[in-house]
């Protein structure tokens, strides 16, 4: 349900509604331009303004309430031009939910060649053609500006792990000067921008807790919108990003929303719920999707392998998508050994609805305050690829 026409009002955007007996979980409403949206939420992947694969009318069937763009991917393709003539992302993409977009930061220090960190902001050359770029703070504002999306996030320096303690320190350095820049950008719109746009602090800090502290009282003291646990998943091992997550959660303010960037396998989402983070993003069910790889109750299955060739059941016989009321194993093993697009389309289609239905029903299990159960229930009859029986050819 919008709260009324976009970009035209001024009310908390984020309500705490319950909060579960048996761990930190929560539930709530973030309150966009465009919609409310429940949470604890997941949101699936737009990085070029499409879910890889997918129309926009079928991840609105799946009953995704926000999706996820990239602003470093969007502004060397299409550019501001294009999107300033289609009147913003949402118009560009047809799509008239919540819109997240990130800054690209993470992007820009992975993806971007020949990159240069100064004070102003970051010098790199496109990973496509090569062209020079220097993207500033406010550069990066303005574009989310341009792009209308409903939350934005501010340019920050995501290192990878591992990395020293003097790297990290003066990295926060930075990242905290940013974000100060970002807010003073946000206060200062042009003609173009949108009133209505929330601006997410990003706490970065690598596995260094005290570190992390450190970020978390910067970053929250400039009271942004809401507030990212940014620079986990990047290569450290599973036990630190639940530390991490955990600890930095724990720090944030309760009456704002918190959000954990590119964490999102179903059991680390559920962990993380469990610590009090209420949104998600992750490539994983799509990028694993146009593998072959499904998610379902019971685990994970690699729908390319021989065990499936005489397999007539559905993905998941718990599962009401699309591709489960019409398709069978067999028929979508079928699909990729003869490289079929549609296989990896309905895989994908599945996942994502998989990952809207398991927030959905966390959400559920926290309102009566059986998060715990819930939780410990799914992990017992969850199994990964590497748990299960190599098939037999």
């Amino acid at each position: 349900m919008c709260l009324c026409d976009p970009y035209k009002f001024k009310i908390m955007n984020y309500t705490l509604l319950h909060k579960d007996k048996s761990t930190k979980a929560r539930l709530g409403k973030l309150h966009t331009a465009h919609c409310d949206v429940d949470t604890p939420c997941f949101m699936p992947v737009g990085t070029q303004a499409t879910i890889k694969a997918l129309s926009t009318g079928e991840v609105e069937e799946c009953g995704a309430q926000m999706i996820m763009a990239n602003a470093y991917h969007l502004y060397l393709r299409p550019g501001a031009e294009i999107m300033e003539l289609s009147k913003g992302l949402h118009n560009f993409m047809a799509w008239d939910k919540a819109i997240m977009t990130d800054s690209g930061g993470f992007q820009i220090f992975s993806l971007a060649v020949l990159r240069k960190v100064k004070e102003e902001g970051v010098e790199f050359k496109s990973h496509i053609d090569g062209s020079k770029h220097f993207m500033t703070p406010e550069k990066i504002i303005e574009f989310q500006n341009t792009l209308g999306s409903d939350i934005m996030m501010p340019l920050d320096e995501c290192l990878h792990y591992p990395v020293s303690r003097n790297n990290v320190e003066e990295s926060l350095k930075i990242t905290l000067n940013w974000a100060k820049r970002s807010k003073k950008s946000q206060g200062h719109k042009d003609t173009r921008s949108h009133e209505g746009q929330l601006l997410f602090g990003i706490v970065q800090g690598s596995t260094y807790l005290d570190l992390r502290r450190r970020a978390v009282e910067d970053i929250v003291g400039l009271d942004f919108d809401g507030y990212a646990i940014g620079g986990v998943a990047v290569g450290e091992p599973a036990e630190l990003i639940h530390e991490i997550t955990e600890h930095t959660a724990s720090l944030l303010p309760e009456k704002k929303i918190r959000y954990l960037m590119g964490v999102g396998t179903p059991p680390d989402m559920l962990d993380a719920i469990s610590e009090g983070v209420d949104l998600f993003d992750c490539v994983v069910p799509t990028r694993n999707g146009r593998n072959g790889q499904a998610f379902t109750w019971n685990g994970e299955l690699q729908l390319r392998n021989a065990a499936f060739k005489k397999d007539f059941k559905p993905i998941d016989n718990k599962c009401g998508c699309y591709t489960c009321s019409k398709h069978t194993r067999a028929y979508i093993r079928h699909l990729f050994n003869t490289d079929e697009i549609l296989g990896l389309r309905l895989v994908s289609l599945h996942n994502i609805y998989f990952y809207v239905k398991l927030i959905e029903v966390s959400r559920h299990a926290i309102s009566k305050n059986r998060f715990r159960d819930f939780v410990n229930e799914f992990k017992r009859n969850y199994r990964t690829k590497d748990q299960r029986p190599k098939p037999r050819d």
